[in-house]
């Protein structure tokens, strides 16, 4: 959960929700001297605590390129979304003026144009806000079975799954599907790679700070 590896420019990922707001924000401000983008992903559930709304306005009067991603997977823990939070999730960054948009977060293709106009953004100047419209699959956690959902909404929401929908988008552009079969043997291949090194890796031992510069 409390991951940092500043050599690979990843600066934290917190037990504290939305805890990487922060985070971003702090980054960015250095980032402003020294050229790059911070992107911070955060779920709908830390869309009201109150940091949230300080660091997008601190970065909005700054102009600091910092890139809010939230990812509305429709739950905070137990509870829909809408049952806490007042309004559109977007509009709040728009209130200050800051660019936003939502975008259909079970599309590669969609993500990723969204996330180039983003980060393009950010580099000229100033935070940009995305909402990735998403869904959960499983429970919060290894107990929560998920009972609260709806009848069938979890298979609706399956129907729309981003990897087959990628698959079948690429074989309708005329990717060969021997070509994208290969691309995901190649996949699974390296995510098993990367699974058995973490398990063989040893611990991380203490050493001095590194500066982030880029």
């Amino acid at each position: 959960m409390n991951i940092n590896a500043p050599d690979r420019r990843l600066i934290g990922s917190f037990g504290i929700v939305g805890g990487t707001i922060a985070a971003a924000t702090g980054v960015g401000l250095a980032l402003k001297r020294t050229g790059g983008v911070a992107v911070c992903q955060f779920g709908d559930g830390a869309i009201n605590q109150g940091y949230f709304y300080e660091c997008l306005n601190f970065c909005a009067v700054m102009r600091l390129p910092v890139v809010f991603l939230c990812e509305n997977n429709g739950y905070g823990e137990y509870t829909p979304f809408q049952d806490v939070t007042a309004g559109a999730i977007r509009a709040r960054a728009e209130a200050m003026e800051v660019p936003a948009e939502s975008v259909d977060g079970m599309s590669v293709v969609a993500v990723r144009a969204a996330a180039g106009r983003a980060v393009a953004h950010a580099r000229a100047g100033g935070p940009y806000f995305l909402e990735a419209i998403t869904y959960r699959y499983v429970g919060h956690s290894r107990s929560d079975p998920g009972a609260y959902r709806p009848p069938g909404e979890l298979e609706a929401w399956k129907e729309r799954d981003p990897i087959p929908r990628l698959r079948g988008e690429l074989e309708d552009a005329g990717v060969a599907s021997e070509a994208v079969e290969a691309i995901h043997i190649d996949i699974d291949t390296l995510l098993q790679e990367i699974e058995r090194n973490g398990l063989e890796a040893p611990f991380p031992v203490p050493g001095p700070t590194r500066e982030f510069s880029e």
